[in-house]
């Protein structure tokens, strides 16, 4: 079955994965935020904004889901699939922003401001921590194997809502982690340094993950060449066609998650009328959209050279094969 054809039922699976992250997450920032709040663990405080960003992105991501999928209209020609690269550039500045800034404020107020003299709400705040780290692990665990179901890492993350729950959800596990090894240095030595450094490594990580999601995003947007086997089956396709001459010129652009444009640009063999140039261009694209399932716009640009001009061809010296 083709990749479009599949599309509905793992947009339905994805969409199960985003809410249970979501779900886990809006659970896990109010837990955070009330422990770091009773504690007055920057730690703590930090992976609350971390988890909030996490929520706000997957209602992005929700939403990418559900306006991608809507059909090509007069002001849309090409669809809307580039939806979904759209909010998935929202989601990672949300991560940035709301997360690793935020990191990093409590992390520098924390080194200012010195240690606190107590940690009566630590223990509570570690508990949390605990609870956030099973929940956090589960929903990874959902994410990766909706990501082995979709074909392993190279087809699964292809789809950049699962892949950005796949990010977000790693990352609040190594989160969790780096703030529960802080809270716990920081109560057996009594540096607050050991915390806020914990809060500086959660800011530097979500900046670090927000760029990566950033920049796969910006490229999809602007206009991402399709994969470079599809490429080279259209061109293999296209050589073998014994009515073209030559292949000038051959684009491809995603838009969207399984959808592609194709523009071709070839040249014929000399002789060819003009109704029969018009059979062979129908019958080039039939046979490109067989072959390359995500081919949905394919355009041809087909020329039939003169004799004068068509002499050197490699079609005219016999250079070039039948096919």
């Amino acid at each position: 079955m083709s990749r479009t054809n599949e599309a509905p039922k793992t947009d339905r699976r994805t969409r199960i994965t985003v809410l249970v992250a979501l779900t886990a997450n809006l659970v896990i920032a109010v837990a955070k935020a009330v422990g770091g709040l009773f504690a007055h663990s920057p730690a703590l405080l930090s992976e609350a904004a971390h988890s909030v960003a996490d929520s706000l992105n997957e209602v992005f991501l929700l939403a990418a889901l559900r306006r991608s999928r809507r059909p090509a209209d007069a002001r849309h020609p090409f669809g809307y699939g580039k939806e979904r690269y759209f909010w998935s550039l929202l989601a990672a500045v949300g991560i940035f922003v709301m997360g690793g800034c935020f990191s990093f404020f409590q992390g520098f107020e924390a080194l200012r401001g010195g240690g606190e003299g107590h940690f009566s709400g630590y223990v509570a705040g570690m508990i949390v921590l605990g609870v956030a780290f099973v929940a956090e692990g589960v929903s990874l665990v959902r994410a990766l194997h909706q990501v082995r179901r979709q074909g392993g890492l190279a087809d699964g993350l292809r789809d950049p809502a699962l892949r950005t729950v796949v990010a977000e959800d790693a990352t609040a596990v190594l989160g969790v982690t780096l703030a529960f090894a802080g809270m716990a240095l920081h109560m057996i030595t009594g540096q607050v340094v050991w915390e806020a450094s914990a809060s500086l490594a959660i800011g530097a990580l979500l900046v670090y993950v927000a760029y990566r999601l950033g920049r796969d995003a910006r490229d999809q947007l602007i206009g991402e060449a399709a994969d470079p086997e599809a490429d080279a089956r259209i061109r293999a396709l296209l050589a073998a066609q014994p009515e073209i001459d030559s292949v000038e010129a051959l684009y491809s652009m995603k838009t969207g998650l399984d959808t592609a444009l194709v523009a071709a640009r070839v040249d014929l063999v000399p002789g060819l009328d003009s109704e029969q140039v018009e059979e062979v261009a129908v019958r080039i694209k039939r046979s490109i959209a067989d072959a390359v399932a995500e081919a949905d716009q394919i355009f041809l640009d087909v020329t039939e050279r003169s004799a004068r001009e068509a002499y050197g061809s490699p079609a005219a010296t016999g250079e070039r094969g039948g096919a």
